[in-house]
């Protein structure tokens, strides 16, 4: 943000979303949110789940979703749009009981 107001809210859409999927809001984000998105001209999406131990990139092109990467598991990724850091996956997720 250029300027950092105190308002309730800003009119600035973010470069960057990233939500946190989980079985009951995974429809809502993919249906309702994701849309939403593209109309705000929000640049980047990424899609977590956790359950899945997974991560979908998404970039925006011509008001439309366009899928740029997708991980699973553990092991280190460069995701757009940080690609110039190494995220180190793994540590994303809980560990697995027994």
């Amino acid at each position: 943000m250029p300027v950092l107001e105190d308002v309730p809210y800003s009119e600035l859409a973010p470069d960057w979303v990233c939500e946190v999927v989980s079985p009951s809001t995974g429809r809502n984000d993919r249906v309702l949110k994701m849309p939403i998105y593209a109309r705000e001209q929000v640049s980047h999406l990424w899609l977590v789940d956790p359950g899945l131990r997974t991560l979908e990139v998404y970039g925006l092109e011509v008001q439309r979703w366009v899928v740029m990467s997708t991980h699973g598991g553990s092991g280190m990724i460069r995701a757009e749009p940080f690609t110039a850091i190494e995220i180190d996956l793994g540590r994303w997720w809980l560990e697995q009981e027994g």
